[in-house]
């Protein structure tokens, strides 16, 4: 059965909440597109995304895009996901300008195989990618420094 539900109240001609999940073959819908300011779906559109395919400011998703997206395949400014494209990328493949994960490409990058004009692995330490790394994530587990 499928299952949809939107809040009365709006902001800017979306409802505050959108919820779209299943098909609704009376509508010729074979999976429920949510969109509001909060979307939850099959797809989703909103400024907070919840669903399969989830687009927003923030999204989370099987593939997630939005300006922070978190999924198994995330596309941001901000992106955490098995792989992660993007700005700043924390993933098991990581691809962006700062990309940190099992394989990590980017203009810094930290990782098990790292690709990049200044790297942190377990082979080679730029300075440079330490000392962005460590202000970046200041105080969370890294690699060990020598």
């Amino acid at each position: 059965m499928p299952l949809r539900w939107h809040s009365e109240a709006t902001c800017m001609g979306r409802p505050w909440v959108d919820i779209a999940i299943g098909p609704d073959l009376a509508r010729s819908e074979f999976r429920g597109h949510a969109r509001g300011i909060l979307a939850i779906g099959d797809m989703a559109s909103g400024w907070v995304a919840i669903g399969g395919l989830a687009r927003g400011i923030v999204a989370f998703g099987g593939l997630a895009i939005g300006g922070i997206a978190l999924g198994g395949l995330s596309v941001g400014l901000f992106a955490v996901g098995g792989l992660a494209l993007g700005g700043i990328v924390f993933g098991g493949a990581a691809i962006g300008v700062a990309a940190a994960g099992g394989l990590a490409v980017g203009y810094y990058a930290l990782g098990g195989a790292p690709f990049g004009q200044y790297i942190w692995g377990p082979l080679h330490r730029d300075s440079q990618a330490v000392e962005f790394f460590m202000r970046v994530l200041p105080g969370r587990i890294l690699p060990p420094h020598r």
